[in-house]
C-alpha cells in the first residue's frame, strides 16, 4: 500500500513525548538516558513522526510487523471481532481461537496439531519448557549461548545474550551449549561440514557430562534472532532432532521472530525438513497487531495431559481479538502471497543486494540471512573478522554503531542495531522498491561505519 503523507503537528508531537517521559517506564532502558521517538502514524512499510518525517522501517517493529503496518484487511477483522464478541474466558469454545488454532495447526510441521495459546513469545517459551518437563520427569534444559528467548523469569536463563545477566539466578536448570555459527566458529572449522559435525559432537559431550537422562528438553531457535541470524548449517538440526530422540530429550523449536514467512517458509524448520516436539510462536502469527503467541504441541506430548490436568493458564490465552487478528492474517498471507514474495525479496533483492554492498564496503564482515530475515556483521578488519564494537559495547565503546544508526535514520531508513550487526528485516510484503530504497540508506550508512575500519 501506498503510505499517507504525514501529517505535521509539532506541538501535539511534543505533548505526547511529553506525557511519556513522566509516565512511562520503557523496557531494556536506563530511563534518563533515552529520548523515544514520538510515532504520529504507520501504514505498510513505514511509520512517520509528528514532525513529518517518514522513515522506512526495516526492523518491522521488533521483526514482527510481517505484513506491515495498519492492513486494512486484519484491522476490519478487530473491528468486527470487537463488535461480536470483544472477550471471553479461555476455558470456552469460541469461533476465533477454534479458528485461528486450525489454521495455525494446518500450517505447522508433522503432528504439532495442538495450540496452547499465551500473550506472547517469552509465555510461550515458558510454558513449552514447562510442558517438556512435565512430559519426561526431568529438570535441566540445553539452551545455546546465541540466543533469546524472552525476558520472563525461565525464559531470561535460557536466553544467551547478555540480557540475561541481571536476573540470572543460576537456579532455572538451565546448561547452555554452543551451536554452529562457521564465520566465528568456537570449534576453529574450516566448512559448514565441519562446523556442523563438531557442533553435533560438542552437544554430545555436553550431553555426557551433564547426564543425558536429567535432561528434559533442548530449545533452539530455528533461525536464531537478534543474536545474528545465524542460518544452520545442512544436517545440524536433524542432528540434533536424532540425539534427543535417542536419549529421550523434549526437542523444543522456538519460531517466535522466524515464523509466520519471515525465512519464506511458514516456519523456518520448513527450509531443514526437521520436526520438533514441541514449537513456540508469536510476533507474526498476527503481524503483532493484537499481543498473541503460542506453543505449537505433538501428540506425544499433548498424549500426557490427555486425563492429567496441565498445570498453566493465562487468563487471556486465546482472546478473541488477537486470535480475530491472527485468522485475517494468515488469509491475508495466502491471498496476497506473502510467503512467497518474503522468498522472492531475499532471493532477488536483499541477499544480492546486501552482498553487493559487503563487497564496497570494508565494515561489512559477512552477509547472512533467508527471505526477510537478514544480517549485515560489521567489523573493523575484514581479515581479523574484530567486531567493529565490543561484545555488548554501550557508551563510547558504541560510538561506531550509533554512528551507523544516526546515518540510517538520517537517510529515512529506521535500522535493527544489536552490538556489531546490523539486520535487515522489513515486512515480508516489502516490494521491490522498497526493499532497493533501504539498500540505498544502508549504503549511504555503512560509508559511516566504514570510517571505523582498519
Amino acid at each position: 500500500m501506498t503510505p499517507h503523507a504525514p501529517h505535521v503537528d509539532p506541538a501535539a508531537g511534543a505533548a505526547v513525548k511529553a506525557a511519556d517521559r513522566a509516565h512511562v517506564f520503557h523496557s531494556w532502558s536506563a530511563q534518563g538516558l533515552i529520548d523515544p521517538l514520538a510515532v504520529a502514524g504507520a501504514e505498510g512499510a513505514y511509520f512517520w513522526d509528528y514532525d513529518g518525517n517518514r522513515y522506512l522501517d526495516f526492523t518491522s517493529g521488533l521483526v514482527y510487523t510481517n505484513i506491515g503496518y495498519q492492513h486494512p484487511t486484519v484491522v476490519a477483522a478487530i473491528q468486527e471481532q470487537a463488535g461480536k464478541l470483544a472477550t471471553f474466558a479461555p476455558a470456552f469454545a469460541i469461533e476465533a481461537r477454534s479458528e485461528a488454532a486450525r489454521l495455525i495447526a494446518e500450517r505447522t510441521p508433522g503432528d504439532l496439531d495442538k495450540i496452547f495459546f499465551t500473550n506472547g513469545g517469552a509465555e510461550a517459551v515458558e510454558n513449552a519448557v514447562r510442558m517438556a518437563r512435565l512430559h519426561t520427569g526431568r529438570t535441566k534444559v540445553l539452551s545455546a549461548y546465541r540466543s533469546y528467548h524472552g525476558a520472563t523469569s525461565t525464559a531470561i536463563n535460557l536466553t544467551g545474550d547478555p540480557r540475561r545477566w541481571p536476573s540470572d539466578n543460576g537456579s532455572a536448570g538451565v546448561v547452555r551449549f554452543w551451536t554452529p555459527f562457521l564465520y566465528r566458529s568456537p570449534f576453529h572449522s574450516a566448512t559448514e561440514a565441519e562446523e556442523c559435525a563438531r557442533a553435533l559432537q560438542h552437544l554430545e559431550d555436553t550431553l555426557a557430562f551433564e547426564g543425558a537422562a536429567t535432561i528434559a528438553a533442548i530449545i533452539l531457535e530455528t533461525v536464531p534472532g537478534t543474536a545474528g541470524i545465524m542460518t544452520p548449517p545442512p544436517g545440524y538440526l536433524a542432528g540434533v532432532r536424532e540425539i534427543c530422540d535417542r536419549y529421550g530429550i523434549v526437542f523444543i523449536l522456538d519460531e517466535v521472530m522466524a515464523g509466520f514467512g519471515r525465512t519464506g517458509k511458514w516456519f523456518a524448520a520448513d527450509h531443514f525438513d526437521v520436526v520438533p516436539d514441541l514449537m513456540t510462536f508469536a510476533k507474526g502469527v498476527n503481524s503483532g497487531y493484537v499481543p498473541l503467541g503460542g506453543v505449537a504441541i505433538s501428540a506425544k506430548i499433548a498424549a500426557t495431559f490427555e486425563t492429567r490436568a496441565y498445570p498453566g493458564g493465562l487468563t487471556y490465552s486465546g482472546h478473541p481479538l488477537a486470535c480475530a487478528a491472527a485468522v485475517a492474517t494468515i488469509q491475508v498471507m495466502e491471498d496476497e502471497k506473502v510467503i512467497e514474495n518474503a522468498a522472492h525479496i531475499g532471493e532477488t533483492v536483499l541477499g544480492p543486494g546486501l552482498r553487493e554492498l559487503a563487497e564496497r564496503h570494508p565494515s561489512v564482515g559477512e552477509v547472512r540471512g533467508l527471505g526477510a530475515f537478514w544480517a549485515l556483521d560489521l567489523v573493523r578488519n575484514k581479515e581479523t573478522r574484530e567486531p567493529l564494537v565490543p561484545y555488548n559495547a554501550s557508551g563510547e565503546a558504541n560510538a561506531p554503531m550509533a554512528a551507523f544508526g544516526a546515518a540510517a535514520k538520517k537517510n529515512g531508513l529506521w535500522p535493527f542495531v544489536n552490538m556489531n550487526r546490523t539486520h535487515a528485516v522489513p515486512a515480508c510484503n516489502v516490494t521491490e522498491a522498497e526493499a532497493k530504497e533501504g539498500l540505498a540508506a544502508l549504503d549511504v550508512a555503512l560509508s559511516v561505519a566504514d570510517e571505523y575500519t582498519v
